[in-house]
């Protein structure tokens, strides 16, 4: 698994500390970070969301973990890039549902709002959930890719 991961100045120590756990897991074969190096560096987390999201809609990451102060930003910004789905997930149960019911690349986190620990954990077990095509849920997120193939302009 290839995994993209990005956060502006609010985010980097938590984006850093995830990154690292990443690069250490066997599941995962590539960590590319876009996010900035320090809290000096002050590229807005648009920027950032959005080079993340297109790294995976080009096919060159697989997920992508995107962290700024709410993970509010970060996830709307990720999401304007067409086949992207990102939600902000603080508790595993949310990280899970995102995967298995919505098929979501990204998640995103607040470094204002979840601590480094419990990221780190909810980043090991949302590694481990896969969508299943077959699932009740599929046709509900066939209906988000229609809509946005219909709408793509």
């Amino acid at each position: 698994m290839r995994i993209v991961v990005a956060a502006d100045n609010a985010g980097v120590d938590l984006k850093n500390a995830v990154r690292d756990l990443l690069r250490t897991d066997e599941r995962v074969d590539d960590v590319l970070d876009l996010g900035v190096a320090g809290a000096d560096d002050d590229r807005a987390y648009p920027v950032l969301g959005l080079a993340a999201a297109e790294t995976i809609a080009r096919g060159e990451a697989d997920r992508g973990v995107l962290v700024c102060g709410t993970g509010i930003g970060v996830a709307i910004s990720a999401n304007k890039v067409p086949g992207v789905r990102a939600t902000v997930a603080h508790d595993s149960y949310s990280a899970e549902r995102s995967i298995k019911s919505n098929d979501c690349q990204v998640i995103t986190f607040g470094a204002r709002v979840i601590g480094p620990e419990l990221a780190k954990r909810i980043v090991t077990e949302w590694l481990g959930y896969r969508f299943d095509p077959g699932s009740a849920s599929a046709t509900k997120v066939a209906h988000i890719t229609d809509y946005e193939a219909k709408t793509a302009s």
